[in-house]
């Protein structure tokens, strides 16, 4: 079978759409302009979310083996620990992973091409887009291999995934409006004389000189440290580490044997206009760019392409109505702007030399920070928002009905039963009924009728506890989230559902 998708780029988001449609084994090329995976790289964080979904993919447990959990955060001014935030305590019960995963990007880029290399699925490197035209029918792409003549050939859709200067968004005419941080920011791998004796604690350092965080990767003697230049360098487009050695020493007391790299770089925060056009699609980078507070950008950009991969090998594979590919950009761009007005407001706040500024550092980091994640409902949304559990489509086109407190469009929530885990099934990347309590004769006739998995898990009354009502139907998207919730196990409303998007399940013929 022809590929019937283009994938431009092949950083961790265009990797992660490449994962997805080859587990719902739709066929597709992945090309990018450089010569192999990245060797460096500032992104580190994996979160819980991201990890639920390369879970459902088979990709998670390697993911995890490679990196290491970072269970703690210490937040200080230098002279003492103001506040210190245990993830592993706020994320109990919320998720199977309750942890932030320290992956430098380079490692995780290696692993998810190596997966892909052992199902016989090649990166096309040293290979650019140069031109495309949407013809309404399809997509019509030139590409070309370095050395080699050019290449024209169809595709049913293009995916850029093509970072901050993709030049499929280019190409596609669309503004990227917002704005870049005056501070001029660094990212450096160290190596440490001593080995450090906790690898699971991340340190956050603020004074009224800025703030730095830095953690420990790939090993007990190699630092990350990710800060803001001093003031008198900011202008200067060759800062070095050692111009920048008694400044990090100085405050977080971490010194260097030897540098693996070093880099500066601008903070930019922006929202493309549209993150699709007819039969294109823009993701990842291409699509947003955020500040680094919470190390939310890479993990947005894998759930941009978990969120369309399904939809789009539904679509190709005849399984749902094309008409449901809107619901991308509904739900991703909404995300993505509320991401830039919180994360980017909070980075404002702590990099800020004014007021705010200082108030934050001499009031909030004390004071307000333990005991915001002091007392469990701040807590646990504090781990909800930081882990990008608490992502919903509430408003989306797909999202209907309430059951409980689960209603459409909200991350199906997770909870370990006598049994195992309600995950447990996502891993069929399909559309599925989930009934906490017991399914009616008549619901299990239908579901079986329609290839349509059903999923019993007998009550309990922590399920009340995670928001489920006992007895009541809820419909689950490949992607893990719930798509409708009805009270009661209305097999006619499920029908309308069903038809409305004419949607199959996979397993359906």
């Amino acid at each position: 079978m022809n590929p019937q998708i283009l994938i431009v780029g092949a950083g961790p988001t265009g990797l992660a759409l490449a994962s997805s449609l080859a587990r719902q084994g739709v066929p597709f090329r992945i090309i990018d302009k450089n010569a192999g995976t990245g060797t460096a790289s500032r992104a580190l964080a994996v979160h819980a979310r991201i990890l639920e979904q390369y879970e459902q993919l088979g990709l998670a447990e390697r993911n995890i083996k490679r990196g290491h959990p970072i269970l703690s955060l210490d937040v200080s001014d230098g002279k003492r620990v103001r506040a210190t935030v245990k993830f592993h305590e706020l994320g109990k019960g919320l998720s199977p992973f309750p942890f932030i995963l320290s992956l430098p990007q380079d490692e995780h880029e290696e692993i998810l091409e190596d997966e892909l290399s052992r199902i016989g699925i090649e990166v096309e490197w040293n290979t650019s887009l140069l031109s495309f035209e949407d013809t309404g029918a399809g997509v019509n792409a030139v590409i070309q291999q370095q050395g080699q003549p050019e290449e024209t050939a169809e595709f049913a859709y293009l995916c850029g995934c093509d970072g901050a200067g993709s030049m499929v968004r280019k190409g596609l005419g669309l503004d990227f409006p917002g704005g870049t941080y005056k501070q001029l920011f660094f990212v450096a791998d160290i190596e440490t004389e001593e080995p450090v004796d906790d690898m699971e604690k991340m340190d956050m350092y603020m004074d009224n000189d800025g703030f730095m965080l830095y953690m420990n990767v790939r090993n007990a003697n190699t630092k990350r440290i990710l800060g803001i230049v001093p003031e008198e360098f900011n202008e200067r487009t060759d800062v070095q580490y050692s111009d920048i050695t008694n400044y990090i020493e100085n405050k977080i007391r971490v010194s260097a044997a030897k540098v693996n790299w070093f880099s500066t770089y601008r903070v930019h925060n922006r929202v493309s206009e549209r993150f699709a056009k007819g039969r294109v699609f823009i993701l990842g980078d291409a699509g947003h760019l955020h500040s680094p507070t919470g190390g939310q950008g890479m993990n947005t950009g894998i759930g941009d392409a978990i969120n369309l991969g399904w939809k789009l090998a539904a679509v190709v594979q005849g399984k749902v109505a094309p008409r449901i590919l809107s619901t991308y950009e509904q739900e991703r761009i909404a995300f993505a702007r509320r991401l830039i007005a919180t994360t980017d407001k909070a980075f404002q706040t702590i990099v800020s030399q004014k007021l705010r500024g200082t108030l934050l550092r001499e009031y909030a980091v004390p004071y307000v920070l333990p005991s915001l994640f002091k007392f469990s409902f701040p807590s646990k949304n504090a781990f909800k928002i930081l882990s990008q559990i608490h992502i919903n489509y509430r408003n989306s086109l797909f999202s209907k009905g309430k059951a409980g407190k689960v209603y459409g469009g909200m991350r199906l929530p997770w909870i370990e039963t006598a049994n195992g885990d309600n995950f447990a099934p996502l891993r069929s990347v399909d559309w599925q009924i989930h009934i906490y309590g017991k399914a009616q004769p008549e619901l299990i006739d239908f579901a079986h009728a329609q290839s349509l998995q059903l999923h019993e898990f007998p009550w309990e009354v922590q399920m009340k506890n995670a928001g489920f009502k006992q007895d009541a139907l809820y419909l689950i998207r490949p992607d893990g989230h719930v798509a409708l919730a009805t009270e009661k196990q209305w097999v006619r409303v499920l029908k309308m559902y069903l038809e409305a998007f004419g949607i199959m399940a996979f397993g359906a013929e």
